[in-house]
């Protein structure tokens, strides 16, 4: 017997269709009844009452024990046409009559009370694995919200899913000031909450407690004629489905995003490389000439040159070094995005880098103080000597831009457990504290509006350097004023060296 058998019977026809039955039977026992035993009537009447129990339930079959029953006593048990036994023993019978019909009626309609729950589990299992199925391949939202209708047309209610953003703020956007309300105490809670919608209605969060990927609003589709209770159970595996799904959502924006982002650095990183390359040779070449050209007019100085033709001349090589060093830094950081550099590390000190780099700086700053501090016993560390010698120049041109002329440069370098570490500070005005967390980024400048030139390649440059070799770089501000660019190298294990007076 299948589930539609179980559960076609209508409460309201159950109750008739049992003292119907009843009826019936006796009719056709009664011309019978000088041919049968009394006990193969009582078996027809507890068949009648197993089969109501069956096919009518509960409640119907208790009226067919007792109905049976009455008849019986009244019909077949003399004294005919009386409720009162001429005989004890008819009173033992009609007991045990009562007792195994009213028993029989019991075990009969748990059976099929458990058979019709096991057929609804069975639908609802059924169902839940179409709507799985269907939200597998959902790849909008739309296509998300037509499987969860299609899931929820026969039940009796409808719902409507909302995604959640980073920010709290729901999709589609809700005006109403109830609904709203209670999406934001969903997402609050992070746990189900009951409201009111045109009805009783329940706020189901989409996610786990630390990122809710959106809501799930369930309500009665016709509250004039409510549909039958689901169980929570339900209502969480639906939930559950639909969460995955919509967390497959989000994770394809994502990728999508970071598709789009990698495309984008890609195609910047083709842009900047061929302008840069392309614009370096010509603006090598016009620095060369303007150096050659201050060279002769100093050598044919005389008491008539002309000072401004003299200024004008030192302000364009000025200008053409500047813009040289831009193209240098476009081309380093194409090359270190396109991953193009081969770092050849050596195991060396850092006090020959540090020489190098203040040379550097004095031939940009000539009378710039600066101010060493080199801890005692600093090991040898493995690094690229012309990379973290342009790390250290980047540092130091940067302090000397942006800190006051006479306040000293200071670098400082020291070991930090099993990191080398340098850092270069100054006394300027320091980062911004909004911006100081992006300073490592492409094109960014500590104060857009500095008038002091430059792209915002350094300290990115600076960045990709000192990961390709394994350390770390931060950026801060110091407390007493000023800026401060830290970077740590891991020490490794450097070789060693034998004493030679000892292998004498």
């Amino acid at each position: 017997m299948n589930c539609r058998m179980l559960s076609r019977t209508a409460a309201p026809w159950a109750y008739p269709a049992a003292v119907a039955a009843c009826g019936l039977l006796t009719l056709l026992v009664m011309p019978l009844r000088h041919y049968l035993d009394l006990a193969n009537i009582v078996m027809l009447f507890l068949l009648l009452t197993f089969f109501a129990a069956l096919w009518l339930g509960r409640g119907p079959a208790v009226v067919s024990a007792l109905l049976g029953v009455a008849l019986f006593d009244f019909i077949f048990v003399p004294p005919h046409l009386a409720f009162i036994p001429s005989d004890a023993q008819y009173v033992v019978m009609l007991g045990v009559m009562l007792a195994v019909a009213l028993l029989t009626a019991q075990l009969t309609a748990r059976v099929r009370e458990h058979a019709i729950a096991a057929c609804r589990r069975e639908e609802q299992t059924r169902r839940l694995y179409q709507l799985a199925r269907d939200l597998a391949g959902a790849v909008t939202r739309w296509d998300t919200q037509r499987a969860l209708d299609d899931y929820l047309r026969h039940t009796g209610y409808r719902g409507m899913l909302y995604l959640v953003d980073a920010s709290g703020e729901t999709l589609p956007a809700v005006e109403e000031a109830s609904l709203a309300s209670a999406l934001r105490e969903t997402v609050r809670r992070a746990a189900p909450v009951e409201g009111e919608l045109a009805g009783p209605a329940l706020f189901l969060p989409l996610g786990a407690r630390d990122r809710i990927s959106g809501i799930m609003v369930v309500t009665v589709a016709s509250p004039a004629s409510p549909p039958p209770a689901l169980e929570s159970e339900t209502f969480e595996a639906v939930a559950s489905l639909v969460a995955i799904a919509v967390e497959r959502l989000h994770a394809a924006e994502e990728v999508q995003v970071s598709r789009d982002q990698a495309a984008s650095e890609r195609l910047r990183a083709s842009i900047l490389s061929a302008l840069s390359h392309d614009l370096r040779t010509p603006l090598t070449a016009l620095v060369g000439m303007t150096d050659s050209l201050a060279l002769s007019g100093s050598m044919q100085a005389g008491p008539t040159r002309d000072r401004l033709s003299a200024e004008a001349l030192a302000a364009i090589r000025e200008q053409a070094r500047s813009i040289g060093h831009m193209v240098t830094n476009l081309l380093d950081m194409a090359r270190l995005q396109a991953g193009k550099v081969n770092l050849r590390k050596e195991w060396q000190l850092f006090d020959d880098v540090i020489g190098a780099s203040l040379r550097q700086l004095r031939a940009a700053y000539p009378g710039r103080p600066v101010r060493v501090r080199l801890a005692s016993g600093l090991p040898l560390v493995e690094f690229d000597a012309a990379l973290i010698e342009r790390v250290l120049v980047n540092l130091l041109e940067n302090a000397a831009k942006y800190a006051p002329a006479d306040r000293p440069i200071e670098v400082d370098a020291w070991q930090d457990g099993d990191a080398a570490c340098l850092a270069v500070s100054d006394r300027g005005a320091g980062f911004s504290p909004q911006r100081i967390d992006r300073m490592f980024g492409l094109f960014e400048r500590g104060n857009a509006e500095s008038p002091q030139p430059g792209v915002g390649l350094g300290l990115a440059i600076c960045h990709a350097i000192v990961e390709a070799h394994g350390g770390t770089i931060r950026a801060e501000n110091r407390r007493d004023g000023g800026a401060r660019v830290s970077l740590r190298l891991p020490l490794g294990a450097p070789p060693a060296f034998e004493d030679e007076e000892a292998e004498a």
